[in-house]
């Protein structure tokens, strides 16, 4: 499946991709995913910029595992929020699209 990307609000994103099953927290888990990448694919990619403050630029990942686990990672783009996350949901995220075969 092409992960999709979306620009809109943290909250709306979270909102969003509950409804579609995202409801686990890997922030609180994330080393699973640094020490077992290839289980996991990025499905969803929701991206807000705030308006005045580089700060409150963040990023919220749909996330997939190969269990089939879905959930949520949300990424700051802030000197200190987790850039080593951040790096390893972008190469997935990469990683996972496929473009459609003409």
């Amino acid at each position: 499946m092409k992960p999709t990307y979306h620009y809109t609000t943290v909250l709306e994103a979270l909102n969003d991709l509950k409804e579609k099953g995202f409801d686990y927290d890997f922030n609180l888990y994330f080393e699973g995913i640094k020490s077992n990448p290839h289980y996991y694919t990025v499905e969803h990619v929701y991206r807000y910029e705030g308006d005045t403050d580089p700060d409150e630029e963040s990023v919220v990942y749909g996330i997939i595992s190969r269990s089939g686990k879905k959930g949520v990672f949300v990424a700051g783009f802030s000197a200190n929020s987790d850039n080593e996350a951040r790096l390893i949901l972008e190469k997935l995220y990469i990683e996972s699209y496929k473009p459609e075969l003409d």
